[in-house]
């Protein structure tokens, strides 16, 4: 299989599994519901945030308006690093880790974009997709949250309380790929020394 086609595969085989489970959570949970998987400490929680890490907002609408347009030119950045890591013959690992970047953004921005117009609300309510009655606009969708690892409880600390997504998982994924293979996603340049007569 050619560099390209793992890139392409990657890209949609981890974009449907983010937005499959993501709608999926979406028409099964209301805000808030959680369900335990395993021993206490892997859990389901349904949450939403408006885009940023850790749920940060600012700005109002066109906070969200911008980082929304901020995420859409970044992806383009990265379909052009790809496409140059393709042309350069990258090591497999780099342009596997770039598609799931690339895959992650895309993830997130789908539902910043189109969310906030085909579901309706999921407070105190499980969400209807290709609703009547949508919760949001276009570009001012909520991002769905659901994958929860409270390793530790205490009674004022939470160890690892962040909730996130697949989206997100497959950023993180890539980037630590590209520290595990930085001298083949970043080689350095063999500058010609010249000699002084």
């Amino acid at each position: 299989m050619s560099k390209k086609h793992i890139a392409i595969l990657t890209v949609i085989l981890a974009i449907l599994i983010d937005q499959i489970s993501k709608i999926y959570i979406k028409t099964h949970f209301q805000l808030g519901e959680e369900v335990i998987v395993f021993n206490d400490w892997f859990r389901i929680h349904f949450t939403e945030n408006n885009g940023m890490a850790w749920g940060f907002e600012f700005g109002g609408k066109a906070g969200k308006l911008f980082l929304t347009l901020f995420r859409v030119v970044a992806v383009t950045g990265i379909v052009y690093w790809l496409w140059q890591s393709i042309k350069k013959k990258a090591h497999t690992a780099v342009i596997i880790a770039i598609a799931l970047i690339l895959a992650g953004a895309v993830g997130n921005i789908i539902d910043s974009v189109f969310y906030g117009v085909i579901f309706d609300s999921s407070y105190h309510n499980v969400a209807t997709l290709f609703s009547e009655k949508p919760y949001g606009e276009l570009f001012h969708g909520k991002v769905v949250d659901m994958l929860y690892f409270p390793i530790y409880e205490g009674e004022s600390f939470t160890f690892f309380n962040a909730i996130f997504n697949g989206a997100d998982s497959w950023i993180t994924i890539g980037v630590a790929l590209l520290f595990v293979f930085n001298k083949q996603a970043f080689p350095k340049e063999e500058k010609e020394t010249k000699q002084v007569l």
